[in-house]
């Protein structure tokens, strides 16, 4: 879950671990590379996630010792 740091509610002057709140969730997103689901909820900015294989695969010297592979 993406949420704010600061406590486990939504709401942002509830700090630590309030009682009898409810968590409002605004958007639900798929990181399928990852396999999971993950709830936005208040006013919380994400980064964004990672391809299944990274660039560095691609990445390698020739036989001249010149780089290669990079985008």
């Amino acid at each position: 879950m993406a949420k704010t740091p600061y406590s486990f509610s939504t709401d942002p002057s509830l700090l630590g671990a309030p009682t009898d709140y409810s968590i409002h969730v605004r958007a639900v997103r798929l990181s399928a590379g990852a396999g999971f689901i993950v709830a936005l909820t208040g006013d919380i900015m994400v980064m964004p996630g990672l391809p299944r294989h990274p660039a560095a695969e691609t990445i390698g010297l020739d036989e001249n010792g010149q780089v290669e592979g990079l985008f």
